[in-house]
């Protein structure tokens, strides 16, 4: 069975160009701190289907890497993606107009670093969160997360024909 993911991605109608804006996260730790194209991802972690429900995993993750409550609103399942590491990541969106918390307060891993020191140092999980317009957010994105921006992108033009 292939590694589960399930995450929140936020979206606000805007006067930009394309029309939204997503809340993306910036990945922590040592490895991303000096990146930023494809070093961004939808607030998201794992979650066995056994257990737990995809959407309620992806508003436990969304509190462990942003330390907020998701929005309560109404999320609909944008689709599964599949990344080339063979993970799978369930995506929900809701309208986040409303969202504006006053702080994030990141969630944190132990990684042993330098590598090979013996020593344990504490990582944000994410060290920024930010809405994005979605034409910029493309970019940032990590790669197996651009095609549910792609999916959200036609979800939103879906929305508007039909009113």
């Amino acid at each position: 069975m292939p590694v589960m993911s399930a995450g929140i991605l936020l979206y606000r109608i805007t006067s930009h160009a394309d029309g939204f804006e997503i809340l993306i996260a910036h990945m922590g730790g040592p490895y991303w701190a000096r990146k930023t194209e494809g070093a961004w991802s939808i607030p998201k972690g794992e979650f066995d289907p056994d257990i737990e429900s995809a959407l309620d995993a992806a508003r436990r993750e969304f509190v462990e890497e942003l330390g907020v409550d998701a929005p309560d609103v109404e999320y609909a399942e944008l689709g599964t993606f599949p990344y080339a590491s063979g993970k799978r990541v369930v995506v929900f969106v809701g309208d986040g107009a409303g969202f504006a918390p006053d702080a994030f307060t990141y969630g944190t891993f132990g990684l042993e670093w330098p590598p090979r020191s013996g020593r344990t140092v504490e990582f944000p999980e994410v060290d920024d969160a930010r809405w994005i317009d979605a034409d910029a957010a493309s970019a940032l994105l990590v790669k197996g997360q651009r095609p549910a921006l792609e999916a959200l992108s036609r979800h939103l033009g879906r929305a508007a024909e039909s009113v």
